[in-house]
């Protein structure tokens, strides 16, 4: 089943989490209670930039916040108080496969911060690791049912990294692997995982140069959205 989800979003994403300790900060291992403190009291920065839009004329129907739960805890209790619609990763930070950040308890933990999205981040190429993408297309099917339960979208940011042998094929030209052949491994990649059962509800797709391309894309995303919406 797939529920679809065809209005207006505006999506502050800030639920980064290993970038926010290793990128901005400098940290490595476990984090101190201070540091914890103090990556949570910039995402409250970035909270007050949400709020100061919505007052200068950000519908709040169409505006969300995708915030993660180890860092944004207190930004999610008080988008519940003031009826924000909010968004949840559900993926372990930093991982090449994709894993649940709260293990066995992740649909305890989305339940208690009650979002009404929940995305996941997943690095996924159809000429990579066949084991490892029915591995993920797995769980990720687990999770769409989970959320489908509690009543709840699903949002999938799809990634599609070159594998070695892509980049030696194209003698090391990332450009052009964006823009020749990321494409076509994109639409395969989303194929894939329908074809697996994994039917998000939002697909958050990397940009692409050709327009052509998007739109091929776009339709590869509607295959399914005839059944009735949350």
């Amino acid at each position: 089943m797939n529920l679809g989800y065809n209005r207006p979003l505006y999506i502050l994403p800030f639920d980064h989490r290993g970038s926010f300790e290793k990128s901005l900060y400098g940290w490595t291992g476990v984090l101190s209670q201070e540091q914890t403190d103090k990556i949570a009291s910039t995402k409250d920065v970035i909270y007050d930039g949400f709020k100061v839009a919505l007052r200068k004329g950000v519908k709040q129907e169409n505006a969300r916040m995708l915030v993660d739960v180890q860092f944004g805890e207190r930004i999610l209790r008080d988008c519940a108080k003031n009826g924000y619609i909010t968004c949840l990763p559900a993926e372990k930070s930093g991982q090449a496969e994709f894993q649940f950040e709260y293990g066995d308890q992740y649909a305890s933990i989305i339940e208690g911060c009650n979002p009404t999205f929940v995305k996941t981040l997943v690095r996924c190429n159809p000429e990579d690791d066949e084991q490892l993408n029915r591995r993920q297309a797995g769980r990720l099917r687990e999770l769409r049912d989970c959320l489908h339960r509690q009543g709840r979208y699903f949002m999938f940011e799809l990634l599609v990294p070159a594998t070695v042998e892509q980049l030696e094929r194209l003698e090391g030209d990332h450009a052009h692997y964006d823009r020749e052949l990321r494409p076509s491994l994109m639409m395969g990649a989303m194929k894939e995982l329908q074809r697996a059962g994994v039917e998000p509800d939002v697909w958050k797709i990397e940009g692409l140069d050709a327009r052509e391309d998007c739109v091929i894309v776009a339709e590869v995303a509607r295959r399914t959205l005839e059944a009735p919406r949350l």
